[in-house]
């Protein structure tokens, strides 16, 4: 299938939004994002869910954007991610991004309103028609009160804009047997089960954590090597249960902050994550850190001494 959507596959972070008294934290974004780029992972969205993108507003969507690309560099595929109600504002939203180096965007279904799906297939037509950037579709029915059908989702996928989808619905079988677009995967509870059945990767907020095993996971089940990559997502399913045990980004946030690289800062009505719940996460996320997989653990984890650098596990009998 010769489509655009190759690079849409691996491991894609949706990238938090750091906060320092309120405005976006550049430096702390910055090096964030080349830490995740550092470890591995294919690509990076910003502004989406995980980001906070509904508080941020357009000036700073673009600070963010200008921001990390400053440190990725022009190559390095960033999305951006957008939403809303009424197909005409997001419209206006696409053109303000028309001559940015972006690989795309990821976009969701208009939330509250619940259209149909004849109204769902227009919205996302429309919104292409303003645009020759490839778009990931976004079904997350538990957010946006809709859910896109595999029968839209084919007619869509007949336009080559439409590259790939990020499926945090109940369809992932289906979608992968439609063979129509690149199937990522959007819930990171599910993750190693979606890339068996075929998922071409994930979007995954909890791969801020420990990025390189989870590009590590998407390679062992790549090649094959279920057995070990079973045994890799066992030890990293607690820690994503807990990720995602408050809402997120507030976990995935405070999980950071324990680590040094941000403020535990969120903009309401998001609010951090609890003091139980950060007691839990910490415990889980030592136990993380300490995995070691067929490489130096990353650089960061030598700037405290909660984190030491840890011997590498060669994991080459696992390929």
């Amino acid at each position: 299938m010769n489509r655009i959507m190759n690079r849409f596959e691996g491991i894609w972070v949706p990238l938090v939004t750091p906060f320092h008294h309120g405005k976006i934290d550049v430096s702390a974004t910055q090096e964030l994002a080349n830490y995740l780029v550092q470890s591995g992972v294919n690509g990076l969205v910003l502004a989406g869910t995980t980001g906070e993108g509904c508080s941020l507003d357009k000036y700073e969507q673009q600070l963010l954007l200008s921001a990390v690309r400053e440190v990725v560099g022009d190559k390095y595929p960033l999305v951006i991610g957008l939403g809303g109600s009424s197909t005409r504002e997001l419209q206006d939203k696409i053109k303000r991004f028309a001559a940015d180096n972006l690989a795309g965007f990821l976009i969701s279904p208009p939330a509250y309103v619940r259209p149909s799906q004849e109204g769902i297939r227009l919205h996302f037509n429309a919104i292409a028609s303003m645009t020759e950037l490839p778009i990931i579709l976004y079904n997350i029915p538990m957010r946006t009160g809709i859910n896109i059908s595999v029968d839209v989702i084919a007619d869509l996928a007949k336009n080559p804009q439409f590259v790939a989808i990020k499926e945090c619905g109940s369809q992932m079988r289906d979608l992968i047997t439609l063979n129509k677009l690149s199937v990522l995967s959007g819930n990171d509870e599910h993750l190693f089960d979606d890339l068996r059945l075929g998922a071409s990767g994930a979007i995954s907020a909890a791969a801020h954590i420990r990025p390189d095993l989870f590009v590590l996971l998407h390679d062992l089940v790549s090649h094959g090597h279920i057995k070990h990559a079973h045994e890799l997502f066992a030890q990293l399913l607690p820690l994503i249960k807990l990720l995602f045990s408050e809402p997120n980004p507030a976990p995935v946030k405070a999980a950071l902050a324990m680590q040094g690289f941000i403020n535990d800062s969120l903009r309401l009505p998001m609010t951090t994550m609890s003091t139980a719940g950060k007691a839990a996460l910490s415990k889980e996320l030592d136990k993380v850190m300490g995995i070691t997989a067929g490489h130096s653990q990353p650089v960061f984890l030598k700037r405290t001494n909660k984190y030491p650098q840890t011997p590498p596990m060669v994991a080459n009998a696992a390929r």
